[in-house]
């Protein structure tokens, strides 16, 4: 797959980190916020942080209160990525991005629509079809059957914030999460008819973590560059 905004690219390793457990949610963004600060004092370099949280919900700078369906299901934190209500929990890999767009491009709509492809390439290694959908932020998967009514799932989150040109946050991608946890909010805002979440298990793809953690990586060298 062609790289989708090959200005982003960087022939600098970026650091590959994947974390074991579940990481609490309020220490992953301790953490992020104190690379990024180095980050621009120049003292560490670009980071691909995996890792998996404990059930939770988190509210981005677009939430809505109405899309809370379920308060006392979850904790709620809030948060200061883009977009709105959307679920972290075992099983689905979050992938916290954190680059120097001073030293790629200063293009946010390119880093996102990087992201987008990031995604869509790991899926490709499955055989799975992700695609995007004008007006509805993340990645889906067109499960329409035919001459039946529309079926459309997304099966991967994006949710970024730029901090001169630095990036944080990131994606969020459902390897075999419990789909149920994610009936406490409206994903991202959208309740339209047809429309909900899937997962790679969910699809058929009876996929280990490792294992898309190993998709996400290739799919990444050709998006992005080199990893350390």
């Amino acid at each position: 797959m062609d790289r989708a905004c090959s200005p982003n690219w960087s022939d600098a390793p970026a650091e590959w980190r994947v974390s074991p457990g579940r990481i609490a949610y309020p220490q992953a963004v301790a953490e992020m916020e104190a690379h990024v600060a180095a980050m621009h004092e120049g003292m560490v370099g670009e980071q691909v942080w995996l890792l998996e949280h404990p059930p939770l919900y988190t509210a981005g700078t677009s939430a809505k209160p109405g899309d809370l369906l379920d308060p006392q299901r979850f904790p709620v934190f809030p948060s200061a990525r883009g977009g709105q209500y959307t679920y972290h929990g075992p099983g689905q890999r979050v992938a916290y991005v954190m680059l120097d767009l001073r030293k790629r491009k200063r293009d946010v709509r390119c880093f996102v629509r990087d992201l987008e492809a990031w995604i869509i390439g790991a899926l490709d290694e499955f055989g799975i079809k992700g695609e995007l959908r004008e007006g509805r932020v993340g990645v889906w998967v067109d499960r329409t059957r035919p001459g039946g009514p529309r079926r459309e799932d997304k099966i991967a989150a994006i949710g970024v914030r730029i901090r001169r040109w630095v990036s944080f946050h990131g994606i969020a991608l459902n390897v075999e999460p419990d789909l149920s946890h994610f009936g406490g909010i409206t994903p991202c805002g959208i309740a339209e008819e047809g429309l909900g979440v899937t997962s790679l298990v969910d699809l058929g793809h009876p996929v280990t973590m490792d294992e898309a953690d190993a998709a996400l990586r290739v799919s990444w060298q050709r998006i992005f560059g080199p990893l350390g």
